[in-house]
C-alpha cells in the first residue's frame, strides 16, 4: 500500500507539469507571424510582378524590380526573411537583390528596438526614386557613351566617309549633352516645382509657339 504523501507529492508534479505545458503552448500561439505586415492580394501581386518586368526595363532583373515593388507597397519596412517568404525566393536571392538596390540608392536600413533583424524600406519619395534611376542609368549608359563620342570627335577624319560619321556623332553628342544639362537642372528641383513643370505640358508648347509667332513679325 503507497504511502500518502507519495500519491500527494506524485499529484502534485503531475500538476506542475500540465501547468508548464498549456503555458507553453500559449506562448508559442501568440508568437506574431513574421510576414504579418502585408499580404500577397491579387492586386498587390499583380503590381508586384509587373514592377519585376518593368526592372529588366530599368536596368536590373525581375526579382530585383519584384523586391523593389513589394517595398514601395508596403507601409511597414520588411525583413529578409518577409521578402523571402512572400516572393517565394531564397535568402540568397534576397540577400542578393538588396545589395543591388543598395547600389542604386534605393532602399535604406532601418532596426526594431530588442529585434536583431535588419529590415528595409524605400529610401526617399517616388519623385526621388525617379531622379534617381534616371541617375544611374545616366551613369552606366549615357556617361560611356558621351566619353566615347568625345575620343572620336577629338580625331581628325581619315576621309570624307569618317567625316560624315563624325558629324552624325557630332549630333549625337549635343543631343546628350542637352539631355544631361536639362536632367541635371531637374534634379536640382524640389518635387512640388517638378511637379508643376510636368503640369505644365502643353503649355509650355503654346508659350514657344506663340515667341515664334512674334519673332517672325
Amino acid at each position: 500500500m503507497l504511502n500518502t504523501s507519495i500519491i500527494l507529492d506524485l499529484y502534485s508534479q503531475r500538476f506542475k507539469l500540465s501547468e508548464y505545458t498549456e503555458t507553453s503552448i500559449i506562448k508559442i500561439n501568440i508568437q506574431p507571424m513574421d510576414n504579418k505586415s502585408i499580404r500577397m492580394t491579387d492586386k498587390i501581386e499583380s503590381f508586384v510582378m509587373h514592377c519585376g518586368e518593368m526592372g529588366s526595363r530599368w536596368g536590373f532583373n525581375r526579382t530585383v524590380g519584384q523586391m523593389y515593388g513589394l517595398l514601395v507597397i508596403n507601409q511597414e519596412a520588411l525583413s529578409a526573411i518577409q521578402i523571402s517568404e512572400l516572393l517565394n525566393i531564397s535568402r540568397g536571392n534576397v540577400s542578393m537583390g538588396i545589395k543591388e538596390l543598395q547600389s542604386w540608392r534605393l532602399v535604406q536600413v532601418q532596426h526594431k528596438p530588442k529585434d536583431r533583424k535588419e529590415y528595409y524600406s524605400p529610401a526617399g519619395s517616388i519623385w526621388e526614386m525617379a531622379i534617381r534611376v534616371f541617375e544611374e542609368r545616366r551613369k552606366r549608359e549615357v556617361d560611356p557613351t558621351l566619353s566615347l563620342l568625345r575620343d572620336n570627335l577629338l580625331n581628325e577624319p581619315a576621309n570624307s566617309q569618317e567625316q560624315y560619321a563624325q558629324a552624325k556623332m557630332a549630333e549625337i553628342h549635343e543631343l546628350l549633352e542637352t539631355i544631361t544639362h536639362w536632367a541635371s537642372e531637374l534634379q536640382s528641383m524640389s518635387p512640388d516645382k517638378l511637379n508643376t513643370l510636368m503640369k505644365l505640358g502643353a503649355g509650355v508648347s503654346k508659350v514657344i509657339d506663340i515667341k515664334d509667332k512674334l519673332m517672325k513679325k
